[in-house]
């Protein structure tokens, strides 16, 4: 497998562990257990050299607990899978299916760094994580600062959601929701 195509399959990995945060998303209505499912488009880029980015469909459900999320590509084909539950996480890619301990080594392993995962099941709700302090961004502007990632939040009623991170590398993560954010 040529390096390029290692690269590729590690941000899918990466991007089915983020996916609550960049894209196109849509809240249905819950599962049969209560749970909630968001659905839609989500993009990522790291400034690592080189650059990664990623632009595919998701389905997220649950929380950071526990939950699943699938993610497809453009052409609808599955690039990633993912099932957590306390104590395990389950990654499947094509050909290929890993275990982790949480999300956060899930994501460390995938894109080579630590990413507030827990964080963004109220990041793409347009809420502050509970777990951590943030701050109102300047000047009265949507969004605010969380666990160093700026949450940009000016379009939410659009369904937009940003979410970046400018310690290196720099990542940025957008949400599009197709339907009306959850409260």
């Amino acid at each position: 497998m040529s390096l390029r195509a290692v690269a590729l399959r590690r941000l899918a990995a990466g991007a089915a562990a983020l996916a609550g945060l960049a894209g196109c998303a849509s809240l249905q209505t819950p599962h049969a257990d209560g749970t909630q499912v968001l659905t839609g488009r989500l993009s990522v880029r790291v400034e690592s050299d080189p650059v990664r980015a990623l632009s595919a469909a998701f389905e997220l459900s649950g929380n950071a607990r526990e939950g699943a999320m699938a993610l497809t590509s453009p052409l609808g084909n599955t690039l990633a899978q993912a099932r957590w539950k306390p104590d395990d996480v389950v990654l499947e890619t094509p050909g290929s299916q890993q275990r982790y301990p949480d999300l956060d080594t899930l994501a460390e392993r995938a894109l080579g760094e630590r990413v507030p995962l827990a964080a963004l099941f109220d990041w793409l709700r347009g809420r502050p994580w509970a777990g951590a302090r943030s701050e109102a961004l300047a000047d009265g502007e949507a969004g605010f600062f969380q666990l160093g990632w700026r949450i940009g939040l000016a379009r939410f009623e659009q369904g937009w959601v940003e979410a970046h991170r400018e310690a290196p590398p720099a990542v940025t993560m957008r949400a599009r929701l197709d339907g009306p954010a959850a409260q």
